[in-house]
């Protein structure tokens, strides 16, 4: 089975409280357990990372005169950077890993070219594709989306941070809130859930695309019918 995991860039600091730029080096460890273990499972594994532990566009936009373009594309490069530390660190573990990044950069890693990264894939090699699609005002979800699609995944695992799934509001901040084991991409929309965002959800519906939202500890446990919640592209 072909699977594409996106994993927020707050997921790599773990429970970390002291700052968003911290790197919770257990977490990583475990994301790559866990990532070894679907392998030897038998399946073909990449992932899409975003960059928010270490930059949030709107903290710039929202303080000094930066356009949400040049925002962008500064998010980028922070997806760049998480995804050559998680790439190391991956190394170090025994996992071959391949960075593909949507914005050139052949001094540290490879650009996106899709036929490269199946022949990853189908050696045995992680792929962390990095640079979000490469063009602003698209997200790390819409990214993730694309590039299970291009790469034919059979899955997009959705890998939150402190949630076991998908649930009608924030369990955080409402106690009411209720976990959803399966539903619909229209329901996903027509109700707002928050799995990804919408564009995302929607091209996953219009292209057939079966996703899956979970917690990051359960992620070599990310098949089994009993972990997460189920988003039918209908």
């Amino acid at each position: 089975m072909k699977i594409l995991i996106k994993l927020s860039g707050e997921s790599l600091s773990g429970s970390n409280k002291e700052g968003d730029r911290q790197f919770s080096e257990p977490t990583l460890g475990s994301i790559v357990l866990h990532i070894k273990m679907l392998q030897g499972d038998g399946h073909e594994v990449a992932l899409v990372v975003g960059g928010g532990n270490l930059f949030r566009g709107h903290e710039l936009t929202g303080k000094l005169a930066i356009e949400r373009p040049t925002a962008d594309y500064i998010g980028m490069l922070a997806t760049v950077q998480n995804a050559l530390i998680l790439r190391d660190y991956f190394e170090s573990k025994g996992v071959e890993t391949r960075v593909s990044s949507a914005i050139t950069m052949p001094q540290i890693c490879e650009g996106y070219i899709p036929k490269r990264v199946e022949r990853h894939m189908k050696k045995g090699r992680v792929v962390i594709f990095a640079a979000g699609l490469g063009a602003p005002y698209f997200t790390t979800d819409s990214t993730s989306v694309q590039r299970a699609l291009e790469m034919k995944a059979d899955m997009l695992i959705m890998a939150k941070n402190g949630v076991d799934g998908l649930y009608t509001a924030d369990p955080d901040t409402d106690k009411s809130a209720v976990f959803i084991k399966e539903t619909t991409a229209s329901e996903v929309l027509e109700r707002d859930l928050k799995a990804a965002d919408q564009s995302a959800i929607a091209l996953a519906k219009e292209h057939g695309l079966l996703i899956k939202v979970i917690g990051v500890p359960d992620i070599a446990r990310a098949l089994d019918p009993e972990v997460g919640s189920l988003i039918r592209p209908i």
